[in-house]
């Protein structure tokens, strides 16, 4: 007879985060945003029960800093006992941003929980009705940073065990976009032969690779204004010869983002009206964080929004769309203005708009704001500037000038 495995693949859960960005949301909505993690967890817990695993694989950062808090300890220990009850194990590991030795007092957990505790790589076995099914290999991060490329030490010890699951929490070799821990390539892994390659501390959901199967789950819960979308886990069903997976969504709060052209509107009011319709057009069945971006071609938003009746507007809407249960709030707004035709001109001649002009496309931003990123408490709550955020800021910034100085 065919053996098989069913198991949940989760990963990042980053209990008790900070979410960045957020801090200035009302009260009610902010207790949620803090809950959020939590709550993702009881449902990644009730999915496992729903879908009646032999276990549960969490690849690193479960916590989001190595300091744990005593409530984010306590929350997962009772979610381990919760699936102690329903005779569903866990394998787990710790990554960069929870890692062992900045614990200095770690609650026990149950007994039916693996812990990875080391940062060499070992293997547990998984048995049913006495027989092992699996050996899942892994490691934890001891310091914040592993480097080295980890994938020589994942051997398969025992031929004759039907699976081998592999936990990594790392990133791809040719990744820039993130901090890169426990760098590999893909076809390292692939050459491995294990069954499964449960990889972590990526949290955008990726299928590297279908056979073997080499998947980053992402997190389970989006803390910031790049962390949009579904989040939340795989269902594996692993047989000899096939992987079967399905994704599990378990986030409490969705972050997404809004874009809307408003260039035909001739007052605030039409701006408030169109928004409104876009946003009760949005279908959705878990709370809305909405990062809106307004595209005009009309310099009066400009001025609209140096009144602060932007502003007001926001709060108007979102006054509205925070009554319901389900409830949706922009927790950000942008406007994107299209440069006017004029403005390429202002660069020529020998005049002083055009110095300016060319001064702020010269200037980095970053000494500006360098300090910000000194304060211990700052950084806690703000994100470091992409290019990208960079390069709009100073088209911002060249737009508003513009307009000050010609407006007359």
């Amino acid at each position: 007879m065919s053996k098989q495995l069913s198991f949940i693949h989760a990963a990042d859960l980053h209990l008790d985060s900070p979410f960045k960005g957020l801090a200035n949301t009302p009260d009610p909505i902010f207790k949620e945003v803090r809950e959020s993690t939590f709550v993702a967890l009881d449902n990644l817990v009730q999915a496992a029960i729903n879908q009646r695993v032999d276990f549960v694989l969490i690849v690193g950062d479960l916590f989001d800093n190595e300091k744990q808090s005593l409530k984010a300890q306590i929350r997962l220990k009772k979610a381990f006992e919760k699936l102690q009850n329903h005779e569903i194990y866990v394998y787990m590991s710790y990554g960069n941003h929870d890692y062992i030795n900045g614990n200095k007092h770690p609650v026990a957990y149950p007994d039916n929980v693996y812990i990875f505790s080391k940062e060499e790589v070992q293997p547990f076995p998984y048995q049913r009705n006495g027989e092992v099914l699996a050996l899942i290999y892994g490691f934890s991060y001891e310091n914040r940073a592993v480097v080295a490329n980890k994938v020589n030490e994942f051997q398969i010890t025992d031929t004759s065990v039907p699976f081998h699951i592999a936990m990594l929490h790392g990133s791809v070799q040719s990744n820039t976009e993130h901090d890169r821990y426990a760098p590999f390539q893909v076809q390292e892994l692939s050459e491995r032969h294990f069954d499964y390659w449960a990889l972590g501390h990526i949290h955008k959901r990726q299928i590297l690779k279908e056979t073997p199967a080499i998947v980053y789950p992402g997190n389970i819960q989006g803390r910031n204004r790049k962390e949009t979308g579904m989040k939340g886990c795989y269902h594996v069903v692993l047989n000899e010869g096939t992987t079967d997976l399905a994704f599990i969504p378990l986030q409490a709060i969705q972050i997404n983002p809004l874009v809307v052209n408003v260039s035909p509107c001739n007052s605030v009011h039409e701006v408030e009206s169109v928004l409104m319709e876009h946003v009760n057009n949005l279908t959705y069945s878990t709370p809305q964080l909405i990062d809106l971006t307004l595209i005009s071609t009309d310099q009066r938003i400009t001025k609209w929004q140096q009144d602060g009746r932007m502003e007001e507007m926001m709060e108007l809407i979102n006054e509205a769309t925070i009554q319901s249960s389900v409830w949706s709030y922009i927790f950000r707004y942008s406007v994107s203005k299209k440069v006017a035709s004029f403005d390429r001109e202002l660069y020529k001649g020998d005049h002083f708009i055009s110095e300016l002009l060319y001064e702020i496309d010269n200037q980095s931003i970053q000494p500006f704001i360098a300090e910000i990123y000194q304060q211990k408490r700052a950084r806690k709550f703000v994100e470091r500037l992409t290019i990208e955020e960079e390069m709009a800021l100073k088209t911002a910034v060249k737009e508003l000038l513009i307009y000050e100085l010609l407006k007359e």
